[in-house]
């Protein structure tokens, strides 16, 4: 028996499993202490009614002899398919309902993705991202390049950054952790280097609806080129509040061919042999939120969550905090004051603030001396967190 030694090159925890047991050590030795959490990216707004109300029909239909179903389509109901490429018909994004492959969430098919690829391809990762996406490839044991992203390049690293020859790139827009988003130009040019260098895009657009801005892009197949090199892969955890519900669905084009090797077919392929799918249940409540109700449901819960964003930023302007995101993204990027390191500063205001974030070093070594403010809680908890960091001594 052999084991995959790569999991030893892992960190000890997960970044965000370090972040709970700090915050839960904090309460037990401060009981009387109301610890506001802006921490994860995990929604807090109730599902959106008319989801709830489809699922709990879905759920009806599967207690009778006529309406019950077993096992589903590993790819997705064609309900659910064609409400997604409709969606994408919105954008101005025409695909197939067969190159869409319905799964339980973008996590999932970020590392399940990779099972198509050859472990020696070298990977192009942002510093900082998502840890996610590190992790996933360290299990694997692929090289891993990392190209930076900092405060003059707004953390938007572009292809000449790279170093040597790029296989798998991934981009994430708008980012997780800073929030900042490419803009047309900037996506053109990494699909134009995918394209002449016969790399794969891995383009994570888990946050594209909190885009605001209408002359950004909210799908990388609005580019030119992009079905000739990218997987766009997308959830309804945050549009439609799917966090503890599970689904998403990643894109594969018809045009994605290497040689002899159509990716969407071993996709397919993959799918069937790993997954079941995910439940009829959800997927019938995942087609109510691309419903126009589902989509005005939507983002109103988005809305308000991103006036939760402009408030966390504007309290970071006012202390004379250097930042970023909050305009088109549900996070706020900002330099720790003071000098301090992103664990300090995390510490800090935990002590003296009670208020919960996430260091950025823990989205990679470029991350260190920053942090990320999440906009997902209430309008009530995140005035408090506000007033409680206006009262710190910085």
């Amino acid at each position: 028996m052999r084991f995959n030694g790569h999991f030893l090159e892992l960190a000890e925890s997960y970044l965000f499993s370090t972040i709970a047991q700090k915050a839960a050590a904090h309460v037990a030795a401060n009981p009387d202490a109301a610890v506001i959490r802006l921490g994860i990216g995990d929604v807090t707004r109730p599902l959106p009614p008319v989801a709830v109300a489809a699922m709990t029909a879905a759920v009806a239909e599967m207690g009778t002899d006529a309406g019950f179903r077993g096992y589903g389509p590993e790819q997705g109901y064609p309900f659910l398919r064609e409400a997604i490429r409709d969606y994408y018909g919105t954008k101005g994004v025409e695909l197939a309902a067969d190159e869409i492959y319905v799964g339980d969430g973008a996590k999932s098919d970020i590392g399940n993705i990779l099972d198509l690829f050859d472990k020696e391809n070298r990977v192009i990762i942002p510093d900082p991202v998502y840890p996610a996406y590190l992790d996933a490839n360290i299990m694997a044991g692929r090289e891993i390049v990392y190209i930076e992203g900092d405060e003059s390049n707004n953390f938007l690293p572009m292809p000449d950054s790279i170093s040597g020859k790029a296989d798998i790139i991934y981009i994430c827009s708008p980012n997780n952790p800073t929030g900042s988003v490419y803009n047309r130009e900037q996506l053109k040019a990494w699909v134009d280097y995918a394209c002449e260098n016969e790399a794969v895009i891995l383009f994570d657009a888990a946050y594209e609806c909190f885009i605001t801005d209408k002359g950004l892009p909210t799908s990388i197949y609005e580019i030119p080129g992009a079905k000739n090199c990218a997987i766009e892969i997308g959830t309804l955890s945050k549009m439609g509040g799917f966090t503890g519900v599970r689904c998403g669905y990643t894109v594969v084009p018809h045009d994605l061919i290497f040689g002899d090797f159509k990716l969407g077919k071993m996709w397919m392929r993959r799918q069937a042999t790993k997954f079941n799918g995910v439940s009829y249940i959800v997927q019938r409540g995942a087609e109510a939120v691309f419903t126009p109700q589902g989509l005005t449901e939507c983002r109103e819960n988005i809305a308000y969550y991103m006036d939760n964003a402009a408030l966390i930023a504007q309290t970071m302007t006012e202390l004379g905090i250097w930042h970023v995101g909050g305009e088109n993204a549900p996070y706020i990027w900002l330099k720790c004051p003071g000098g301090l390191t992103s664990w300090e500063f995390f510490d800090k205001i935990l002590r003296e603030a009670h208020v919960v974030g996430t260091p950025g070093a823990g989205f990679g070594a470029k991350g260190e001396g920053f942090f990320r403010l999440s906009a997902f809680n209430s309008r009530e908890n995140v005035v408090e967190a506000m007033n409680r960091l206006r009262g710190l001594k910085m």
